[in-house]
């Protein structure tokens, strides 16, 4: 289970950034996880709520927002999210496309004290 590494950076990331803004705890994390990133988002919930306990998030809450894969059609020259796994552009029918969106996890926001 590669969740538990991500947590784990996670963590970090959160502990640096509250030491910058001279935060005693994190309150709240959200993050964004693409669907084609791999990541199993019930996994990662478990892993948080299992590290946390001795961090600067020990009272935190994850929130996840689940985003979905966005294709940039390169013949329609149009952005679309695309509602199944299929990279066919909706409007054309085109193959041509490139994925702009759905496949990283990112840290969106953090709620600090």
């Amino acid at each position: 289970m590669h969740e538990y590494s991500i947590v784990q950076a996670l963590l970090e990331q959160c502990d640096q950034h509250a030491k910058a803004n001279d935060a005693d705890k994190v309150t709240k994390v959200v993050i964004k996880i693409g669907i084609l990133s791999g990541v199993e988002p019930h996994l990662l919930q478990t892993a948080f709520d299992t590290f946390k306990e001795e961090t600067v998030c020990r009272e935190a809450e994850l929130e996840i927002i689940h985003q979905p894969v966005v294709i940039y059609c390169n013949t329609c020259k149009k952005e679309f999210t695309l509602e199944k796994q299929e990279y066919v552009c909706p409007a054309c029918g085109g193959n041509n496309a490139r994925v702009v969106d759905g496949e990283e996890m990112y840290l969106m926001r953090l709620e600090m004290v």
